[in-house]
């Protein structure tokens, strides 16, 4: 290894990015990275020390799950002290859950962990993959002019833009702008030059060794209202054997059925001990219980806020926080803080 070479460490966990087409059966097939070169001929220009671990066998991202979390953070926590950042291929279909529960996982990050991938696999002539990996790697090893890492968080970085990975959504299935940030603006933008945004970018107390986290709580549900939804569905899913905590995506700023049965439903639920939070079903905006009087029964009811939260952070925190055997109220407490950067708390 070459003194101040940068370094990065490619984790493919699978994904359409790392397939090619097979050109006697036509089929799309996983490649095999150790010819990660060989096939993307460009990262020789970057003059890095480039190293990658495959997942065996390469996993769909619809069957990514919690132990594939911690399977990711070993590996980092693992070759932490030996890259500069860390670039993980993953599927596009649950990249911001992967994203959101690495924050909390990764605490006192101060080194880049960027996702990415592709709409269309690396060996296709219009792929998207290659643009999306060579500028990953760009942004995982670029420092400040002090010598720290210049985002110093996990990330999504797609169709030019790098977001707060906790932020994230996929929001297209068949378009190279596959995900977007509604509530935090982009960290970086990619064209001709990088445009870092300092003052968006968490920064890690450097005294603070990164501490790994691998435990969670899958007793989770994510319960989304709708008009004329039945008192038998709620009852069913909050009477769920070994429930814990529910995601509940209400209406506008927070809003849900005035029903005297709807909001009994929910008091009994947090007087059980069930932890019911509140995000919005809109894509961009923050939960205010206290703006209307649907959503204050809700706070009276033991219904806390998620603020603007995303789906995937929410759901996320709640499996990592009940993971580790906190109490109720502690859970609470923290689910009304911003851990990583996933949420924005106004005072009201």
């Amino acid at each position: 290894m070459i003194e101040n070479t940068p370094s990065v460490l490619i984790i493919y966990t699978g994904g359409t990015i790392g397939m090619i087409e097979n050109p006697e059966t036509g089929a799309l097939e996983n490649f095999n990275f150790d010819h990660l070169l060989e096939h993307v001929p460009e990262l020789k220009r970057f003059n890095y020390r480039i190293l990658s671990y495959q997942f065996n066998p390469p996993i769909d991202s619809s069957d990514m799950e919690p132990s594939f979390w911690a399977k990711l953070v070993k590996i980092i926590n693992y070759n932490y002290e030996h890259f500069d950042g860390f670039v993980i291929l993953h599927g596009t279909d649950t990249m911001s859950y992967t994203a959101a529960a690495l924050s909390f996982m990764l605490e006192n990050l101060s080194k880049p962990v960027i996702l990415t991938g592709s709409q269309l696999p690396i060996g296709t002539l219009r792929t998207d993959g290659k643009e999306n990996l060579i500028t990953a790697i760009e942004i995982a090893a670029a420092k400040n002019s002090s010598g720290t890492a210049m985002v110093p968080e996990v990330c999504i970085f797609f169709e030019n833009h790098l977001m707060r990975g906790n932020r994230t959504c996929k929001i297209n299935a068949e378009n190279f702008n596959a995900f977007r940030s509604f509530n935090y603006p982009p960290l970086a933008r990619a064209g001709i030059h990088i445009k870092y945004e300092p003052g968006l970018i968490r920064q890690p107390d450097p005294s603070k060794p990164l501490k790994p986290h691998y435990l969670f709580d899958t007793n989770v549900v994510i319960l989304t209202l709708f008009p004329g939804i039945q008192q038998e569905i709620i009852t069913s899913v909050l009477h769920v054997q070994g429930l814990k905590a529910v995601v509940l995506k209400t209406f506008g700023s927070g809003n849900a059925p005035q029903k005297a049965w709807f909001i009994n439903l929910l008091r009994d639920a947090t007087e059980r001990g069930i932890i019911i939070v509140n995000i919005t079903q809109c894509s961009s905006g923050i939960v205010e219980m206290e703006r209307y009087e649907t959503g204050l029964q809700l706070l009276q009811a033991g219904v806390i806020s998620g603020y603007d939260s995303t789906p995937e952070a929410a759901v996320t925190k709640l499996m990592f926080l009940l993971g580790h055997g906190l109490s109720n109220a502690e859970i609470r407490q923290r689910m009304n803080s911003n851990m990583a950067g996933e949420i924005t708390k106004r005072i009201f």
